[in-house]
């Protein structure tokens, strides 16, 4: 009865980091092989507590211009009204405010994507990979920063966006996997 309480985890806030965050995807081209692209500019934060498991107020901003896929034509295309519309739509967003822990490290994080001024449905698988002490130090202000790796997979529909270009003759895949790699540096 006299011993101190046991120090209890709180939620933290998470920066992830731009210069090493990559959020990739993959899309079917007439059935040949798939397209790999990614979005060369994105940003996010979000707050989760590694004691319980529990995330709140993830947000992740991707640049829609910002779409590579080592081909410039195609880029140019992706931009277009066909896709993505980056001139009218500049930002893909994707929010969450809650996660399914279904491992000791796997997580099911359902969540809303904004894309083509709709929003829908968005379930990422993630796997929280590491957490700890980043091994290189923070500059001038000393202390080497806490840091949080994720991978995470999903699935979009472009169709459920209205993004229906070359969806019925099948030269395109309705559906896109994404790939999400990133860490994130403890505030």
């Amino acid at each position: 009865m006299l011993a101190p309480p046991a120090a209890q985890a709180e939620p933290a806030r998470y920066q992830i980091d731009p210069d090493h965050l990559s959020i990739g995807f993959l899309v079917d081209h007439i059935g040949y092989a798939a397209t790999l692209g990614l979005f060369r500019k994105a940003e996010g934060a979000f707050t989760f507590d590694e004691q319980s498991g529990e995330l709140t107020d993830l947000k992740v901003t991707v640049d829609t211009a910002s779409v590579f896929t080592n081909q410039q034509k195609r880029d140019e295309h992706l931009r277009s009204a066909d896709f993505l519309n980056s001139k009218e739509f500049p930002k893909m967003v994707f929010t969450a405010q809650s996660a399914r822990r279904t491992g000791d490290k796997t997580f099911e994080i359902a969540g809303q994507l904004e894309l083509l001024g709709k929003t829908r449905p968005l379930t990422l698988e993630a796997t929280w990979n590491k957490s700890g002490e980043y091994p290189f130090g923070g500059g001038l202000l000393g202390g080497n920063p806490y840091v949080m790796g994720v991978s995470a997979r999903g699935t979009v529909t472009r169709s459920a966006y209205g993004m229906n270009y070359a969806v019925d003759n099948g030269w395109v895949g309705d559906e896109v996997e994404l790939i999400i790699e990133f860490e994130a540096r403890r505030q």
